[in-house]
C-alpha cells in the first residue's frame, strides 16, 4: 500500500501501476480509488501509467475531523501530483471527483496537465439559486445529510440503485456493483463523508472552469439521476475555453462502471486525438 503525506500532514492512499503517460483518476462520493479498477486495467494494458487515490476521509486515506473541503481536496491532489512528479498528465474526475479536478486546475494551474475528462461531474454548481435556477433545491442535499447521519449503511444501499440506474424499468440490478458501492462507502469516515456533501453540492466551480486552458471532454448520461445533465455538463462545457460534450443517451450517473467498454474507448479516442 502506498501513501503520500500532504502539506498539512495527512496520509493519502494511492495506487500507481504501469509506465508511460500518466492518467490520474479522481473518484465520486462516497467511493474510493477502487471505483476506477476497470479503467486502470484498460489503460494500464495500453501503455499508460494509471494512478488513483482515496480522497481524505474516504477509503484507506486518513480520516480527518477538519479539512474535508474542496480547497484541501485540490491541494491534496496537487501534493500527490507533485510527489509523483507527474507531467503531461490526463486528469479524469467523476462526480465529486470532477469538482476536485476542476478546482485543482483552477487553483493550481495546468503546468503538469495536458487534458481533463469530467464524467457526470458536479460543476459548475449543483445547488439551485437565483442565479442557478436549474440546480437542485437545498432540501435534496439536506435529505442526503440526514440519511448519512442517521444510517449511512442503509442510505448507501438505497443510493446505489439510482446511482447506477438500477431503479429504471427493464434494468437488471447489478448486485456486484451495488455491493461494491456499499463496501466502498462504508470504508470512509462518517464525519468526512458528511462534510463532503456540502462540497459537491454548494461549491461553485464557475471560475475554475473558466481558467482551464487545456482540452476538456465532458461525458454525461442524460438519465443521470444524481447530477442532472442540464445544470451540469450542458452548462460547464460552455464555460471552459476548449470543451467537448459527449452525451450518453439513457445512461446513469455511474456510467463508467455500467458501460466501461464505451466509456474507455471514448476516453482513449479523446487522448489519442490530443
Amino acid at each position: 500500500m502506498s501513501f503520500v503525506t500532504t502539506s498539512d500532514g495527512i496520509q493519502i492512499f494511492y495506487k500507481s501501476f504501469g509506465e508511460g503517460r500518466p492518467i490520474l483518476f479522481s473518484h465520486g462520493w462516497p467511493l474510493t480509488a477502487d471505483a476506477w479498477e476497470t479503467q486502470m486495467l484498460f489503460f494500464g494494458e495500453r501503455g499508460f501509467r494509471v494512478i488513483a487515490h482515496d480522497r481524505r476521509s474516504h477509503g484507506r486515506s486518513q480520516q480527518t475531523w477538519d479539512g474535508n473541503n474542496m480547497d484541501r481536496y485540490a491541494d491534496d491532489l496537487a501534493d500527490l501530483i507533485e510527489s509523483l512528479d507527474l507531467k503531461d498528465a490526463i486528469l479524469i474526475g467523476h462526480s465529486t471527483g470532477g469538482g476536485e479536478v476542476a478546482h485543482y486546475l483552477g487553483r493550481h494551474g495546468t503546468s503538469r496537465v495536458s487534458a481533463a475528462v469530467l464524467v457526470g461531474a458536479v460543476p459548475p454548481l449543483m445547488l439551485k439559486t437565483t442565479a442557478n435556477p436549474d440546480g437542485l433545491p437545498v432540501d435534496v442535499f439536506d435529505s442526503i445529510r440526514a440519511g448519512v447521519a442517521a444510517n449511512r449503511s442503509q442510505f448507501f444501499k438505497d443510493l446505489a440503485l439510482p446511482f447506477y440506474g438500477f431503479n429504471r424499468d427493464g434494468v437488471t440490478v447489478g448486485t456486484g456493483l451495488r455491493d461494491s458501492f456499499w463496501l466502498q462507502g462504508m470504508m470512509g469516515g462518517l464525519k468526512g463523508l458528511y462534510d463532503c456533501i456540502h462540497e459537491f453540492s454548494e461549491v461553485d466551480y464557475t471560475e475554475d472552469l473558466k481558467k482551464i486552458d487545456v482540452p476538456v471532454l465532458f461525458i454525461h448520461g442524460d438519465d443521470d439521476q444524481i447530477v442532472p445533465i442540464g445544470a451540469a455538463a450542458k452548462k460547464a462545457v460552455n464555460l471552459v475555453p476548449n470543451g467537448t460534450l459527449k452525451v450518453y443517451p439513457g445512461k446513469p450517473h455511474g456510467l463508467a462502471e455500467t458501460d466501461p467498454e464505451q466509456f474507455n474507448h471514448d476516453v482513449l479516442a479523446f487522448i489519442n486525438a490530443l
